[in-house]
């Protein structure tokens, strides 16, 4: 008897309906207000005889609605989040990686020869020639 009575006050004291559609909308739930209501209306003609004529009336009758409701936007659970947000780190990482490679077999592939350093190498190997040359002949 005790256990059956512990069972009814937490059904009596658990969360209500309202309070999971309080919390959700706290999450981001967007309430769908746009809906479109189709109506599928007919127009019959109907034979009636009057006065020894017939003649027709039309009788428009709606025989169907649909109520169609466009967006209906949920939540993402942590999960979900957590699981896009670590997709769109490694396509970054990814990303760059690639740009790097790239660069690098650019800077390989688009090497110019150094003029300049060339002709101030050749500058000093000739003065280093000349002074040389000037020190064999003093001591000779």
């Amino acid at each position: 008897m005790r256990i059956c009575s512990l069972f009814l006050i937490l059904t009596l004291f658990s969360c209500s309906a309202n309070y999971h559609y309080r919390k959700a909308l706290k999450k981001g739930l967007e309430v769908v207000k746009t809906s479109d209501t189709i109506r599928i209306t007919t127009i019959d003609s109907v034979p009636v005889i009057k006065h020894d004529t017939i003649v027709y009336q039309k009788i428009i009758s709606s025989k169907d609605t649909v109520v169609y409701y466009k967006n209906i936007i949920v939540p993402k659970t942590r999960l979900e989040t957590r699981i896009e947000y670590k997709l769109k780190r490694d396509t970054i990482r990814m990303i760059t990686r690639v740009e790097v490679q790239k660069a690098k077999a650019d800077a390989k592939k688009n090497r110019k020869p150094n003029y300049y350093l060339l002709l101030i190498g050749i500058c000093i190997l000739g003065f280093l020639m000349y002074v040389g040359h000037k020190l064999v002949n003093k001591y000779l």
